[in-house]
């Protein structure tokens, strides 16, 4: 018997047959286009596609022009939503990022002298204003800022030293920041040698003493902002493994993470340190994200003293994870809405977010219809583990719904709890409520 694959159309002929209908389209796309459908087609023992080979190659062609990387609303009540891309960005960045992307801009250029100037020195006076840090520096992401400033202060990669000096923490502090990625794995990776202290529950002083050596580097305090350990505990302020690092002359290196800029605790959300306290307890260089509670892109924040920010901007890693032309764009815009408190809850969206009253919320939930519900929102981002910010929720008894507001344009990603799909009005937008109503008109 002849088998049915041998009979598929080859490519070509598929393609010259429906050239006239996809003429608007790269042939590039329309190639790969018809190579799924009969792919899809020999996959299936060599059956044509039911609907025939037009609307089977015009269905991949529509799949395959859509960008993958597509805006998306979200209704999930976790602010800040690390797999939908964490911190919108505030009106101001937005205006930034697009004054800068049109064309060139002063990037590594001294408009002043006529010469090469220092992309590092971008956003560096705003950030010294904001936190009272000598000096400052912005890389790619957080976990580049961690590996950098382990590299230059405990590996010997930015005097040409040896590699491998030692680098002290405490066991409760070996976190998992996300994405498998571990600060164990970072260290080892930065040159410098990873030397646990404590247990996972209780730290003291005096371990962090007994674990010195000739060859110890730095002192890291990692702060635990992804969980909560609670109960019988003990640990190592800052300020106090700052203090102990410098009788020693060694350096203190403060993972603080999320970047708070503003104390929120009138809002219920305390227990975060900012970065200006950091800075204030001593440490030689604080590190944080751009993209969790300062609320603007993605980076890798490097704050503290002339000496250990220079030596950071010395170290061969800093060219392999500096930040591009839009991201110091969006951060600079973001970073001066902080020169006024009121300003930066108003314009900055997470801070927005998470101040705002629970009577505006609510109005947003009765607009969108279903049963008004009282819950909980979350910060998300590995920031304020365990807190709980109340919301109103729009409740959908239909389980489908969740799958239907996915496949809308904009995506409408919903929580759902048992059989029913929970919309959270804290998280969508006042621009996105209306088409958020339509998507459920339409469903």
């Amino acid at each position: 018997m002849t088998d049915p694959r041998r009979e598929l159309p080859s490519i070509d002929s598929l393609i010259a047959r429906l050239s006239p209908r996809f003429a608007a389209h790269p042939r590039a796309l329309v190639v790969r286009a018809a190579r799924e459908a009969v792919e899809a087609a020999r996959a299936n023992g060599g059956t044509p596609p039911a609907e025939g080979w037009d609307a089977a190659v015009s269905a991949a062609v529509r799949r395959l022009a859509v960008p993958s990387l597509t805006p998306v609303i979200n209704a999930t009540g976790v602010v800040l939503h690390t797999n939908l891309g964490r911190a919108p960005l505030a009106a101001a960045a937005i205006e930034a990022l697009t004054r800068v992307a049109a064309g060139y801009t002063a990037l590594e250029y001294d408009l002043v002298g006529g010469t090469r100037g220092s992309r590092h020195a971008h956003c560096r006076d705003l950030l010294v204003e904001l936190t009272g840090a000598a000096d400052a520096m912005v890389v790619n992401n957080a976990a580049g800022a961690v590996l950098l400033a382990l590299s230059a202060l405990g590996g010997g990669g930015s005097t040409g030293g040896s590699r491998g000096g030692e680098a002290i923490v405490s066991r409760g502090e070996l976190v998992e920041i996300g994405g498998s990625f571990r600060i164990p794995d970072i260290m080892a990776r930065s040159g410098a040698k990873l030397v646990e202290v404590g247990t996972t529950n209780r730290t003291h002083p005096n371990d962090y003493e007994r674990a010195l050596t000739p060859d110890t580097r730095l002192l890291l305090k990692v702060h635990r902002s992804n969980f909560q350990v609670t109960g019988f505990t003990t640990d190592v302020a800052v300020v106090e493994l700052a203090e102990l690092a410098h009788r020693r002359k060694l350096a203190c290196v403060y993972d603080l993470g999320s970047g708070l800029m503003l104390n929120l605790s009138a809002w219920g959300l305390s227990g975060e340190p900012t970065v200006q306290e950091g800075v204030a307890a001593g440490a030689d260089v604080v590190l944080f994200s751009g993209d969790k509670l300062l609320g603007g892109p993605q980076a890798g924040i490097l704050v503290g003293t002339q000496q250990a920010i220079a030596a950071c901007r010395a170290d061969p890693l800093a060219r392999a994870v500096r930040a591009d032309k839009l991201t110091l764009a969006a951060l600079e815009a973001t970073l001066a809405l902080y020169r006024d408190r009121d300003t930066a809850i108003r314009e900055i969206p997470v801070l927005r977010m998470l101040t705002e009253n629970m009577e505006s919320i609510r109005v947003r939930a009765e607009r969108l219809g279903g049963q008004l519900i009282e819950g909980d929102s979350e910060v998300g981002g590995g920031s304020f583990p365990g807190a709980k910010l109340r919301t109103w929720l729009a409740g959908f008894p239909d389980e489908s719904l969740a799958e239907r507001l996915r496949r809308n344009d904009p995506p409408i990603i919903a929580r759902v709890a048992g059989s029913r799909v929970l919309l959270d009005a804290r998280t969508i937008l006042p621009g996105q409520v209306e088409t958020v109503v339509a998507a459920l008109a339409a469903g």
